[in-house]
């Protein structure tokens, strides 16, 4: 059986990616692989207002060009995947993700806790909390 899978990476933390993307590669079985990066809103209104008009535009168009060279570098030419990006709060944006796209599965890498993260990252733990889909979390 194959399946649709949903790996959210940060291109910039590979702890988020390194030990989910081979656990990503064999749950789809052949099916296809969604690899999705959240740019980050503005967590105050007044923040954004430091930005000029277009930048959100710019920065997505940008982090989709890494995002293609990181598909590009990582995962295997027999895989189907689709890259996409988008911005807002990146729990959101992940849940919402999975439902637009109709994946089975989500994985998620998750950097070894500490003191400040316990358990799951703040983001995992939403995702897991929202999702209807399965969640796998794969601890880096």
């Amino acid at each position: 059986m194959t399946q649709s899978i949903l790996l959210p990476v940060d291109l910039a933390a590979p702890a988020t990616w390194e030990n989910a993307l081979p656990r990503a590669l064999d749950l789809t079985r052949g099916g296809a692989l969604h690899v999705i990066s959240v740019i980050p809103n503005f967590a105050m209104p007044v923040v954004g207002t430091y930005f000029d008009d277009g930048f959100i535009e710019r920065a997505l168009h940008e982090v989709g060009e890494e995002l293609t060279k990181w598909v590009n570098a990582h995962v295997p030419d027999s895989q189907e995947v689709h890259p996409h990006v988008t911005h807002g709060r990146v729990y959101d944006e992940i849940v919402s993700a999975a439902e637009r796209l109709g994946v089975e599965t989500i994985v998620m890498g998750a950097p070894r806790a500490d003191l400040s993260q316990y358990l799951l990252g703040p983001n995992a733990a939403r995702v897991v909390r929202h999702a209807r889909q399965s969640v796998f979390i794969v601890r880096g």
